[in-house]
């Protein structure tokens, strides 16, 4: 729900261009910044009563770069280019001015909303193709097996030889 809604936009504004109180006072008045009765006003008076509707919109890169550019080609500040162009947030005018002189036209564009994907699509692993080890026969696996236990016993025959080779040389140092 929005904090205020139209009708109160309405009245407030009605108020301003009746003449009798500043925007200052108004927005004392009603619990206000000057600034956003402002903001209502010049919305009001660019589009009318739409202008003091709700409005939820995604700009896309294009748009942006068109609004900096008359912004810029006709000198006006964020807030007037807001108005004009029915931005509702006048911050983001600023925002996509900083962006657009860092990074350009890219830098513009809108991205992805959240965390990041784990892992990137079309990067899964591949699916081994068959080779030549693949081809083998299943007596050669078999005789390769049979080596591959041969080297595992006799490396481990040796670990045992050397830590009793070890162990009785430590015995000798005690006595």
């Amino acid at each position: 729900m929005a904090k205020y809604d139209e009708r109160f936009k309405q009245q407030v504004v009605d108020e301003y261009l009746a003449g009798d109180v500043g925007m200052r006072t108004l927005g004392l008045r009603h619990g206000l910044d000057h600034a956003t009765v402002r903001r209502w006003v010049a919305s009001y008076q660019a589009h009318g009563k739409a202008g003091l509707r709700k409005k939820y919109s995604h700009y896309n890169a294009q748009f942006k770069r068109s609004v900096l550019e008359h912004m810029q080609r006709e000198g006006l500040s964020c807030q007037q280019a807001g108005a004009l162009f029915d931005i509702r947030n006048v911050a983001s005018v600023a925002q996509w001015a900083r962006q657009y002189h860092a990074g350009g036209l890219d830098a513009l564009k809108p991205r992805r909303r959240g965390r990041p994907p784990m892992m990137k699509p079309g990067l899964a692993t591949p699916v081994p193709e068959q080779d030549a080890q693949d081809a083998r026969t299943r007596k050669d696996l078999l005789k390769e097996i049979e080596y591959l236990r041969a080297e595992v016993a006799y490396l481990k025959k040796l670990d045992a030889l050397l830590l009793a080779k070890k162990q009785t040389a430590q015995k000798k140092k005690r006595t």
